[in-house]
């Protein structure tokens, strides 16, 4: 990654925009023309000085050597990671014309550069005395597990009794309550430490505002939870795998302690999410040798993007190891061998009735489950009615498109990059339809991501 002739692509690019305004204010500043002393070097380092509104440039730096993932400093005042500013020079820098040769750093930039390798090296050394360390007080740890269990038992319990009560009551009354009952009981499941059911207990008490058919929404979800707080009651007889499930649902925190797996991962698709607390960053990779596909989580605080960046279509040979729960496929990111580059891998794809049977089959273990990742093989999108759908270019089966895929600008890209013809579509497969994330199409060609 960091020699300078590994170049990445625009898309690969504007994947680690944070948003679609980003990415365009980005793609903008991708010419030669607001830049001045842009510069590279082979430790990995990318700078410039970029024309704003005012007096000053703002100097953009960006460390594309970082294994997970490029950083970036910007003397704007944007809150964005990347901001339109880095976005810009790191597009500058994938077109390959000139724009950006090799030299020496600039004073500002290399400042930046050794606090980045000062603070690498006392995390490092933090970490090795952390573990040598171990447990201060395993007994200590015991009994605050078990004052946490008893709190979450007693907030299932208040749980159980309020579905209860909506249930007697029926349905209708719910849309007269409003939400702020419901915000009520979340905030008393934040209070027993189960912000897993607190999470969908706020999503619960949305549903009546959410349009037609929210009754039928509304009973499923109720049923969803009382599955969950009957799991917790009743875990003690439950397998281990199903046991770590519902912990994990419950919110409880888990270590990833599953063997470490060293292979060529993929970088499938990377998204954030964002509510008024965090900024989550999901990001899927595909094993080329172990042919599975796997989840990393990263979180920032409200407003701010996580660290970990991985631009879609890079290949970085590194070892994960799974978090426990039954075939849920969440993965910590271990040692990286090498920097991400770029790589002519795909993952294999199945038909759209094998992706809703991957999905069915995937619920037995964890019923909560809103979708499996999926990669579906020569599929054409085509309008169905007021909505899309991907149908099976060699079959008579289609899977809808979720109402939010419907609604970004992925779809259109989608659609333009087939031109009726069959594409490779990997995604998120689930109750709601079909979420497109990353498209190939057919023969040679790069990665495209859709969101």
């Amino acid at each position: 990654m960091t020699q300078q002739g590994v170049r990445w692509s625009a898309d690969q690019v504007l994947s680690l925009a944070p948003d679609a305004a980003s990415r365009k204010a980005g793609s903008k500043l991708g010419a030669a023309g607001p830049w001045s002393e842009a510069g590279s070097c082979g430790e990995g380092t990318v700078w410039g000085l970029c024309k704003g509104s005012g007096s000053k440039p703002y100097q953009t730096v960006v460390d594309i050597a970082d294994a997970s993932g490029p950083a970036y400093k910007c003397s704007c005042p944007s809150r964005k990671f990347p901001c339109k500013h880095a976005l810009g020079l790191l597009l500058l820098w994938a077109g390959g014309d000139g724009a950006v040769p090799p030299g020496q750093p600039p004073e500002w930039a290399e400042q930046w550069m050794e606090g980045r390798r000062k603070r690498a090296e006392d995390k490092r050394t933090a970490e090795a005395a952390g573990s040598s360390s171990g447990s201060a007080d395993p007994e200590a740890a015991r009994r605050r597990a078990e004052r946490r269990a008893e709190r979450i038992t007693a907030g299932v319990t208040e749980l159980e009794q309020r579905l209860a009560d909506l249930l007697r009551g029926g349905l209708a009354g719910a849309e007269q309550t409003g939400y702020g009952q419901w915000e009520e009981t979340a905030a008393r499941m934040v209070d027993a430490q189960a912000s897993g059911l607190a999470a969908r207990v706020r999503e619960l008490g949305s549903i009546p505002a959410s349009g037609p058919g929210w009754p039928v929404r509304l009973l499923e979800e109720c049923a969803l939870l009382h599955l969950l707080d009957r799991g917790w009651l009743h875990r003690e007889g439950l397998p281990d795998g199903l046991v770590a499930t519902v912990r994990s649902r419950i919110g409880l925190p888990a270590s990833a302690d599953g063997p470490p797996v060293r292979d060529r991962w993929l970088v499938l698709a990377q998204y954030d999410t964002a509510d008024s607390r965090l900024t989550t960053r999901r990001a899927w990779l595909y094993g080329a040798e172990s042919d599975r596909t796997v989840l990393l989580l990263s979180y920032g605080a409200a407003g701010r993007a996580p660290d970990l960046a991985l631009p879609v279509g890079l290949v970085l040979d590194a070892e994960v190891s799974a978090y426990p729960g039954a075939g849920r496929p969440r993965v910590a990111l271990g040692e990286q061998f090498t920097q991400p580059v770029p790589a002519p891998i795909r993952p294999p794809g199945v038909t759209t009735a094998q992706a809703a049977a991957r999905y069915g089959e995937a619920l037995r273990s964890d019923p909560w489950l809103d979708s499996v990742p999926v990669t579906l093989d020569r599929v054409v999108p085509t309008p169905d009615g007021d909505s899309w759908q991907l149908a099976d270019a060699d079959g008579d089966t289609a899977l809808p498109l979720t109402p939010a895929a419907r609604a970004r600008p992925g779809l259109w890209r989608l659609v333009s990059l087939s031109g009726g013809a069959p594409v490779t579509v990997f995604g998120e497969c689930g109750h709601r339809g079909f979420t497109p994330l990353t498209a190939w199409p057919q023969g040679a060609g790069e990665a495209v991501p859709l969101c």
